[in-house]
């Protein structure tokens, strides 16, 4: 038989190196720590061990017990010790193992982190990020399965970012760590390892990304697709099947969840005149919910052909076996299907 020669990848360009999510993360925390000597990192796990993703490997060799801090199995304790500090005036990074475990702590994100600055009239800040895996992995089930992007978005007081790429990520925790109120940042698991283009530019240690900016990943003019985390690449993956058929999706990232880019959306449905959304976290009150609300209510609602579409995970806790595990989850073909149904084609 013939043996097919494996074709290479294209040579990224003059300054584009290949980084993955994990490593982006990394290089992010390492910057700011060597940057402010206020900022420091707590969590199970985080010292010693290099991190239970191994996000934070090798900055407890570096910087020490007190600046990288291995903490008990509470996250009501290490929380409530992290929100503290931020009030006394340092800058501490919070990790949770998965974003399911914030629960344990909800209390101090919410009642102590996220309404102090109103309650106090501004006297006090709470400069803390809390961060962490979000929404579906593979195979962990019910109780560590869920998205917490609108259940977060939900909270005044906070700031919630959702990164898709290794620039999106590295940024936006640069900004969140520098930024003077709580923010909760909500990361992928099934993306750590994802190598993703970044620029020379984006890897310098001034770069950050503006918290409540989203991005056009791609430009389109049939339909709108907005999207925040891993369904991002679901999008774009849609998009492309699409293209062959010679509809042209513009797919919006929206990166930040609170303060939302309501008005980059508005500017591609105006162009558009389609709306699909797409998420990994349950229908109800989600953010796709929102979007399409926001749209409603205001002058954008006028130039759409048709009702707006919203892809999400099933309105069910997760199943284990992977075969629905696969089913509660948005897949490409559930995009292909959403956007075929709003142009009726």
């Amino acid at each position: 038989a013939r043996r097919l020669r494996a074709v290479p990848p294209p040579c990224p360009a003059a300054g584009v190196s290949q980084v993955t999510v994990r490593d982006a993360l990394n290089q992010a925390l390492d910057e700011e720590l060597e940057r402010d000597e206020r900022v420091f990192l707590l969590g199970e796990e985080v010292a010693q061990y290099d991190g239970a993703y191994k996000i934070s490997r090798g900055l407890w060799k570096k910087y020490g017990d007190k600046r990288v801090i291995d903490t008990p199995i509470s996250e009501m304790g290490f929380t409530g010790i992290a929100v503290g500090a931020a009030m006394a005036g340092l800058r501490p990074v919070c990790e949770f193992m998965t974003f399911n475990f914030s629960m344990q702590a909800i209390d101090q994100v919410i009642n102590s982190a996220a309404k102090t600055c109103y309650m106090s009239a501004g006297s006090i800040a709470v400069p803390i990020v809390f961060r962490g895996p979000n929404g579906a992995s593979a195979g962990v089930a019910a109780q560590h399965s869920q998205c917490f992007a609108a259940w977060y978005g939900h909270c005044p007081g906070l700031k919630v970012v959702s990164p898709w790429s290794s620039e999106d990520a590295k940024g936006l925790l640069k900004a969140s760590i520098r930024d003077d109120n709580p923010v909760v940042m909500l990361e992928n698991e099934l993306l750590y390892g994802v190598p993703f283009e970044m620029s020379e530019q984006a890897q310098s240690k001034d770069f950050v990304v503006p918290i409540g900016k989203a991005k056009i990943e791609r430009q389109g003019t049939h339909v709108t697709l907005v999207s925040h985390s891993r369904p991002v690449g679901h999008c774009l993956e849609a998009a492309a099947v699409l293209a062959k058929e010679g509809v042209e999706c513009e797919v919006i990232n929206l990166r930040t969840i609170r303060p939302m880019d309501i008005e980059t959306v508005e500017a591609s449905v105006v162009k558009t005149n389609h709306l699909v959304t797409v998420e990994g976290g349950w229908p109800q009150f989600g953010v796709g919910a929102e979007i399409c609300a926001r749209i409603m209510e205001g002058s954008a609602f006028n130039y759409l052909d048709a009702p707006a579409v919203r892809v999400t995970g099933a309105d069910v806790p997760m199943p284990y076996a992977k075969n629905l595990e696969d089913n509660c989850i948005p897949q490409v073909k559930d995009i292909i299907f959403a956007v075929k149904k709003t142009l009726n084609i």
